[in-house]
């Protein structure tokens, strides 16, 4: 099973676009391979149109498990704790910022349509 788009068929989709906004999203998503999330966060700040750029932040949280009685790192099917090997059926869940930012180049066509695209309405509020 095909787990990707050819060109021919991004280019029906954005065909399709019911409005400006659609075919915005789709371009992004499909020219620069980031999530919907962080396509739906770009700001008018994250555009230079002089290099042809978009800086995209990754939005992507990490969610590490640790060991109350000893701190150990778990996986999520850990049932007991590798460390101590005390039964860790309530382990603390530790959220991780983890922001890595990309600088992409964008295509001149995706370029116009964020040009065109009204700059108050940059976040792309599905």
């Amino acid at each position: 099973m095909k787990t990707y788009l050819e060109t021919e068929e991004l280019e029906l989709l954005e065909k399709a676009a019911g409005n400006l906004r659609d075919r915005l999203l789709i371009k992004l998503l499909s020219h620069l391979g980031c999530r919907v999330s962080e396509a739906v966060a770009l700001t008018v700040q994250d555009i230079d149109f002089e290099r042809n750029t978009v800086t995209v932040q990754h939005l992507k949280a990490r969610l590490n498990l640790i060991c109350p009685n000893c701190n150990t790192r778990l996986g999520r099917s850990h049932i007991f704790c590798p460390g101590c090997g005390a039964k860790v059926g309530k382990a603390i869940a530790q959220s991780k910022e983890h922001r890595r930012v990309r600088t992409l180049p964008v295509d001149n066509d995706t370029l116009e349509i964020l040009r065109d695209f009204p700059s108050h309405s940059y976040h792309l509020d599905l």
